[in-house]
């Protein structure tokens, strides 16, 4: 079970994780041993509430394909378990941050006072550059 939040769990028959080989340089052993892990969570056939499904599938984020399967790819460490358990993470990461509500932002006009400030600080920036110019005889 991957905890998302206190209510809501993904059961493991959802998760599918494969063992890949890493990319990149490696040494002698790079090429014998699948220490990089695919983690696929298809979000249609998920049992996540239907609020989660709609923002999960309206992100713009590259590791969701049309098809609404989300693919993460875990190489980071040198062993199996670190990258499993960093996918599982980036996966609770991503549910987790779909659910975020941001607060809307509230329009405020600058009060009367900052506004002579800015003013006066305008003026008082000119005359400064109006004394660096050429002396005229």
């Amino acid at each position: 079970m991957l905890p998302i939040s206190a209510q809501l769990c993904i059961p493991d028959h959802e998760i599918e994780v494969y063992a890949i080989r890493a990319q990149g340089a490696g040494g002698q052993h790079v090429n014998k041993v699948s220490t990089a892990v695919h983690l696929r969570f298809d979000v249609h056939a998920s049992s996540l509430p239907e609020f989660y499904k709609e923002k999960l599938l309206a992100l713009n984020d590259q590791r969701i394909s049309k098809e609404g399967v989300v693919v993460i790819k875990a190489q980071q460490y040198r062993t199996q378990e670190k990258n499993k358990q960093d996918a599982y993470r980036r996966l609770q990461d991503l549910i987790t941050h779909v659910t975020v509500v941001h607060k809307k932002r509230k329009a405020t006009k600058p009060t009367k006072s900052a506004k002579l400030k800015r003013l006066d600080n305008k003026i008082r920036q000119g005359r400064v550059k109006a004394l660096r110019g050429k002396i005229v005889v």
